[in-house]
């Protein structure tokens, strides 16, 4: 884990909101807005904020925006456009995605022009906003409140030069975007405007493609392979970033072992292979220990492998959920070869889950199929 100079842990919520950050907002909202009372703004925030959590922090600060911000929405838009810097760089491509504290900005003006009246102004400011810092989460409550006028707009944004505004036309419509709610669309909403962005030039653009790409799949997967034919198909976007598009959309898909997405990789679904040797080295493991797989593979034709191994973990509740770990991609010809090993450590401290001790099951899984069953225990310290 980082770690702070004063000894805690690194506070994600404390680097990206802290009285630097706040002064910094503050003043640019001074210069921007003679009225605008600096001091007290930073004082309040300060005073409550190292008692929330992140998204709290982002509430509370618009709250107290509200209070120094003109009544009159379509004035205290005006404002926080002409507070905010230069837009971020529109000659970069990627990893670069603004900076945390505008964040409380979008907030605001949802929680203060989520109304018919204010609709266009509001959508002109979160465009203006999202090339500082992504609004992204803010984006979704006019999309559900005005879905019609808004995806209208978003349409007109698909060919926006700036890539973070085209950007927020793919992000805002994900089905699960993280830490945001969801939102009133069909994925025939949606897709136009997928299919426009799959070929931009930028990978922060593309990215957000196959992340929503992969959304999809979670439920309509068969609609996403479909898709991403099409679009290979077409041959508009470069071949190198279609093919890392199609692997970063299937990526749950390929876990799960769907055949058609394994086939549009070239990963046929019934391989013949001969899989020997097949070895854990313990049966019984502490938490905290390592795990020691290990087995060969034969080809019995040419073979294009996706080798992967799932471990059924077992829950607080005593019932298992399996979990799928990436291992390797080979091409082998036919009578080759190859020896596989692997050592898999037992956190007793996951960030994703916690250990639980009881019969777990290992399997391999080479192209979506499963085979080699074997089970071990996981025991307390």
């Amino acid at each position: 884990m980082a770690r702070n100079t004063n000894g805690k842990g690194f506070s994600l919520k404390d680097h990206l909101f802290n009285k630097r950050s706040v002064m910094y907002l503050g003043d640019a909202l001074a210069h921007a807005y003679s009225e605008f009372n600096k001091v007290q703004f930073v004082t309040q925030v300060m005073q409550e904020l190292p008692k929330l959590e992140l998204k709290e922090r982002i509430v509370y600060m618009a709250e107290i925006l509200e209070t120094q911000l003109p009544t009159d929405f379509k004035k205290a838009a005006k404002i926080i456009v002409s507070a905010l810097p230069e837009s971020l760089d529109p000659t970069k491509t990627d990893d670069d995605f603004g900076t945390f504290i505008f964040a409380p900005l979008g907030e605001y003006v949802v929680r203060n022009g989520l109304t018919k009246e204010y609709l266009a102004t509001s959508l002109m400011t979160l465009k203006e906003i999202t090339q500082r810092f992504s609004m992204e989460d803010a984006i979704r409550y006019f999309i559900n409140e005005f879905p019609e006028e808004t995806l209208r707009e978003m349409g007109k944004w698909v060919n926006d030069p700036h890539y973070h505004v085209r950007r927020l036309v793919s992000e805002g419509t994900r089905p699960l975007l993280p830490w945001s709610g969801r939102i009133c669309l069909s994925q025939k909403d949606t897709l136009p405007f997928l299919s426009a962005l799959h070929t931009d030039t930028t990978r922060y653009v593309t990215r957000s493609v196959a992340n929503h790409m992969n959304d999809i799949s979670k439920t309509e997967p068969d609609l996403v392979v479909a898709t991403l034919m099409q679009w290979a198909k077409a041959g508009v976007q470069d071949d190198f970033e279609m093919d890392w598009i199609t692997r970063h959309s299937l990526r749950t898909l390929l876990k799960q072992g769907h055949t058609g997405a394994l086939e549009l990789l070239g990963y046929k679904s019934n391989p013949k292979i001969t899989i020997s040797n097949s070895t854990i080295y313990r049966t019984k493991i502490k938490i905290g220990e390592t795990l020691d797989i290990s087995f060969n593979i034969t080809a019995r034709r040419n073979e294009k492998l996706m080798i992967d191994y799932v471990i059924d973990f077992v829950k607080a509740n005593g019932k298992t959920k399996p979990k799928v770990f990436k291992l390797k991609k080979v091409v082998l010809k036919k009578e080759e070869t190859i020896a596989v090993a692997k050592k898999h450590r037992f956190l007793a401290n996951a960030t994703t889950f916690k250990l639980y001790p009881g019969t777990h099951t290992l399997t391999l899984q080479i192209n979506g199929q499963k085979s080699n069953v074997q089970k071990f225990t996981v025991i307390e310290q």
